[in-house]
């Protein structure tokens, strides 16, 4: 495509012949700039008078990135400088390195920003508290990075370093992890070079772009690290800058042959040149049809109405999905421009054998569903939805995505199948829907319509049964291909959510008014095969105001909740009928990484699973997980038990009784519900096995016990002598362990009460008694 006549804008003179670097704020009200002199500028939008100067900056700059309240700029001195805009002073040193700063990099809510120097790390810091406790590393890189760009969700960090590589960082842990390694993308470069390999976000979050050596730009998936569209043939020179617009629908570039291109991401043909020589860096307003670069001789251009009246039309649509090769997010024909929605994840759960749901309630007609097995997830397309189905394991199972004229608004995902149901419309009655994942007839899935007038409230998915609960107040099981096995009508209703687990169906309905006000929830657990009760209209033990965010089973089939308040709970002996009760797991507000207040964050379940609450981390004030893959993280349980009280004068070791304490506790409960699943199982070997080593753990942490009460003094006997009744061990070994640990510290009275309740235990006294 020529060159389409524009009119020009003239250039400001900003700074001095040198790199120059501008930032808009996130809400588009200030631009700023900055280059190799020591005055940094503010222009307020839409204003043509002076600029606000910032005087006495450092000089060098090599790096700017903006927040709506403060600024960052890096220099060759390797210092990073944080910067008002209410003020318009200088506040304080953010960090400091000992090379050059090449990249500074703000999160999306603007905590934490990220620094490259010409030093083999990358410093990940948190803007509010800079100390060395809310400072990450990313450390050991094999040559200094030269662009950093931070993914939509915050939750990743793209580096393109100095030897042709690009690392994608997962930053939402504890530590930086690194998920992806790209070799062959871009070219290598030296870190001052005014060429780019700079990796960005689409604003999906689904892919980046990124600069080429043949002086393209490649989209690349951000799951798989697939190469998806290229943008060719735009420029006969090296490229330099570029951006996509704010909502994903076009790309802007700048290359050294004097020319900006302008691109359509859906068909990535050129739709405007500019003729402008020297860009180094450009901006889109966050809002506005107003497009700002700097060149290399330190001018400003700021381009009011830069787009056409066409190209305007694209960008007022909203987001637009990557250009992937094949696209589960775009129509199958490919012929009309989709909108892509910014797919949250809402509403109630329901479980099931490693499954759960969530159901969009705002009319947008997209759903997700998230476990340990993979997710399932939708978009509206308007008439239809697209739905795709993507698993962790690969090579076990493989992705899927079809079109769905039905609207399905709920999903259940395990090892066996793929459920969904969707609500009456019209004439249309509420219909149920089931695809396994593999088969050995030509076609196993099969659809289901429910009785005029009843809608679908909650479904679950297990190894063995269907369970759909409806408006009605029935419960409906159907086996896996389709027959109907059982009806029966809720006791409390209406029904709040269901899950399943091989033959054991737990239903979750509103109950009596509370003595607050508010209406208790009850649940029933039944055995479906046997036809037998377990737990019949029993209370959900939640706390005041608390409210159910998640039902589910663990892996070793133990129904387990989440509430609002951020605590996991899970069911003791709920085969017994009369005897269960809600034991709490974890108190995700009591975690290390949330003491002090360095951290705002929440998680949203997924799995109890191999002793670990598996969720995903929610930044600040999201109530669901990003899109389009939100990553795993894994908690130890901590049952949280009394607080220890440490005295001024004690050592180091002051808290180990409480830790071990803790540790007793949460041994028993897992042994308790290992107990229960062998006692009421057909158990295989290895669970016995299992069930015999965790005694023996439970003892040996009594044994430790029972070392910090002889070592803290003789007073503490009785305590002591308590703690040896509490084994399990039948054959003596650990009682005489215990003897000796009493002997060990001088204990001998101790010592011979041991001694005696052995004694007593081997001759079945100890078992008369209780």
């Amino acid at each position: 495509m020529a060159a389409i006549s524009h009119q020009r804008v003239r250039g400001r003179p900003a700074h001095p012949n040198g790199p120059t670097f501008l930032a808009y704020t996130p809400d588009g009200t200030k631009l700023i700039t900055a280059g190799s002199n020591n005055v940094i500028r503010v222009y307020t939008t839409g204003s043509d008078g002076e600029p606000t100067n910032i005087d006495d900056c450092q000089d060098s700059n090599t790096a700017l990135a903006a927040s709506n309240d403060f600024f960052i700029a890096g220099a060759e001195d390797g210092s990073v400088y944080v910067y008002s805009l209410e003020t318009y002073l200088y506040e304080r040193i953010l960090t400091r390195c000992t090379l050059p700063i090449r990249d500074v990099a703000l999160s999306p809510d603007g905590d934490w920003a990220a620094v490259a120097s010409d030093e083999l790390e990358i410093k990940i810091i948190n803007t509010r508290d800079s100390t060395i406790t809310n400072l990450l590393r990313i450390k050991d890189l094999p040559k200094p990075p030269k662009h950093l760009s931070f993914h939509p969700s915050g939750s990743y960090l793209a580096v393109s370093c100095t030897d042709g590589i690009v690392y994608v960082y997962n930053i939402s842990t504890e530590e930086p992890t690194l998920i992806k390694k790209y070799d062959g993308l871009i070219r290598r470069l030296e870190a001052d070079d005014e060429k780019s390999s700079k990796a960005i976000w689409h604003p999906d979050g689904r892919a980046f772009a990124i600069p080429t050596a043949t002086r393209d730009v490649q989209v690349v998936s951000r799951d798989d690290g697939e190469k998806q569209r290229t943008f060719s043939g735009g420029h006969m020179g090296d490229i330099t800058a570029l951006a996509w617009s704010p909502n994903g629908g076009m790309l802007a570039t700048s290359a050294s042959d004097r020319k900006i291109v302008l691109w359509d991401s859906r068909t990535q043909k050129t739709i405007a040149r500019y003729d402008y020589s020297g860009v180094i860096n450009f901006a889109w307003h966050p809002h506005d049809n107003i497009f700002s670069f700097v060149t290399s001789e330190g001018e400003l251009f700021i381009y009011p109405n830069f787009l056409s009246a066409e190209n305007l039309k694209i960008l007022q649509q909203p987001l637009q999905p990557a250009p992937f090769i094949h696209d589960p997010l775009s129509d199958t024909s490919g012929n009309a421009r989709k909108n892509l929605v910014n797919v949250d994840l809402l509403g109630p759960q329901s479980g099931g054998e490693e499954e759960d749901f969530v159901e969009d309630d705002d009319g947008a007609g997209y759903l997700e569903g998230l476990n340990l097995t993979g997710f399932v997830w939708t978009v509206d397309q308007d008439t239809h939805h697209t739905v795709t189905v993507e698993f962790y394991d690969r090579e076990q199972h493989r992705d899927f995505h079809f079109t769905d004229p039905y609207l399905y608004d709920k999903a259940c995902l395990n090892e066996s199948g793929t459920l969904f149901s969707c609500q009456s419309s019209g004439e249309n009655p509420a219909t149920v829907f089931y695809r396994p994942h593999e088969t050995w007839t030509a076609r196993a899935d099969w659809r289901t319509q429910l009785p005029a007038g009843e809608d679908v409230t909650s479904i679950s998915l297990s190894d063995s049964y269907i369970v759909v609960t409806t408006t009605t107040g029935y419960v409906r099981v159907f086996t896996l291909f389709g027959t109907p096995f059982r009806v029966s009508r809720q006791k409390s209703s209406p029904t709040v959510t269901c899950a399943s687990w091989r033959d054991y169906v737990l239903t979750m309905g509103n109950g009596s008014v509370g003595g607050n006000g508010c209406t208790r929830l009850l649940y029933t657990i039944e055995n479906v095969k046997r036809d037998e009760v377990c737990q019949s209209e029993d209370i959900v033990a939640l706390t005041d105001n608390a409210q159910i965010k998640s039902v589910f089973f663990s892996d070793n089939g133990d129904p387990c909740i989440y509430d609002s308040s951020g605590t996991l709970l899970i069911l003791q002996h709920w085969r017994t009928p009369g005897q269960a009760h809600w034991v709490p797991l974890l108190d995700t507000t009591t975690l290390d990484r949330l003491a002090g207040g360095r951290k705002e964050e929440s998680y949203w379940p997924v799995a109890v699973a191999q002793d670990k609450f598996h969720c995903i981390i929610l930044k600040g004030g999201e109530q669901y997980p990003y899109f389009p893959k939100p990553l795993l993280s894994e908690f130890d349980f901590k049952i949280p038990c009394t607080t220890a009280v440490v005295e001024e004068s004690s050592n180091a070791s002051a808290g180990e009784g409480p830790r071990l304490e803790e540790s007793f506790v949460r041994g028993s409960l897992m042994l308790s519900l290992l107990d229960d699943l062998v006692s009421a199982t057909n158990a295989s070997h290895g669970q016995r096995t299992e069930l015999s080593r965790r005694e023996i753990e439970v003892d040996k942490v009594l044994l430790q016990l029972l070392n910090v009460e002889c070592r803290e003094g003789e007073e503490r006997g009785m305590k002591a002598l308590e703690i040896v009744g509490l084994m399990k061990d039948r054959s003596g070994k650990m009682l005489e362990a215990a003897g000796k640990v009493a002997g060990r510290y001088g204990r001998l009275l101790l010592q011979e009460k041991i001694n005696e309740l052995a004694e007593r235990r081997l001759i079945g006294m100890d078992e008369e008694d209780a």
